[in-house]
């Protein structure tokens, strides 16, 4: 699912490697349908990381790869279309738009990609459906469907966006921090959501956090500080 390769990236405006412990290693692997907990403190570059395996950011120097295809190779316009097809992302700052209502912003997926609108056609009968069903196990009641996003709760947003993230069973999911706004019972009942969508649809799960608590149930724990030890491989 992702192959990267010597990977080195700067922040146009810095004079240091943001990612000074990646760039040390050779090959990080994770294959498909794997769930993987990446995790190290805040300022250690996590969410320029996963950026970088998103497509949103793209390296100076060296290889990240998506399903075979190098982020680098494509223009502006196919990254944006492949990810759209095969990726799932909760961003840290949610990236709801506020004049959208709830329903609408968890649509938002399908509406980009034919080809996950088709498999929320074949999972739940069409998109509307997989929305109401994910809003439904978020906790957000039907009455909110309607509401502009900009008039939630941070954590009720929190929860759209990984609604959102989910819709037409992407290829693979990537959260950043994604429960720093729930509260205990919510946080685990949204851990134990997300990782059944994703095992229930084979989807790639990369998880980002910095509370390593959470990792329980993961496939594999990575520590980002210690990626320069050593070549890692998530097999299936």
């Amino acid at each position: 699912m992702i192959h990267i390769q010597q990977l080195r990236y700067r922040w146009p405006s810095s004079q240091r490697d943001v990612l000074a412990d990646v760039l040390a290693i050779d090959e990080l692997h994770i294959a498909a349908g794997r769930h993987v907990f990446l995790w190290g403190d805040s300022g250690c570059g996590k969410s320029t990381l996963l950026g970088l395996m998103a497509g949103v950011l793209l390296p100076q120097a060296g290889r990240v790869e998506v399903l075979g295809q190098d982020w680098k190779s494509k223009s502006a316009a196919q990254r944006d279309g492949f990810r759209a097809d095969h990726v799932g992302y909760i961003f840290q700052q949610f990236n709801l738009l506020p004049y959208l209502s709830v329903l609408d912003n968890v649509l938002l997926p399908c509406r980009f990609s034919k080809r996950r609108a088709q498999q929320a056609i074949e999972a739940c009968g069409g998109a509307a459906q997989q929305a109401e069903q994910l809003l439904t196990h978020m906790g957000l009641p039907r009455p909110m469907w309607q509401q502009a996003a900009n008039e939630l709760s941070v954590g009720q947003q929190q929860r759209v966006a990984a609604a959102r993230a989910l819709m037409g069973q992407p290829d693979l999911v990537i959260a950043d921090e994604p429960t720093s706004a729930l509260d205990a019972a919510r946080r685990d009942q949204f851990m134990q959501l997300l990782r059944d969508q994703c095992r229930q649809h084979g989807t790639t799960l990369v998880f980002v956090s910095h509370d390593e608590r959470l990792a329980e149930g993961f496939d594999e724990k990575i520590s980002l500080p210690e990626l320069n030890q050593a070549t890692t491989k998530i097999a299936a």
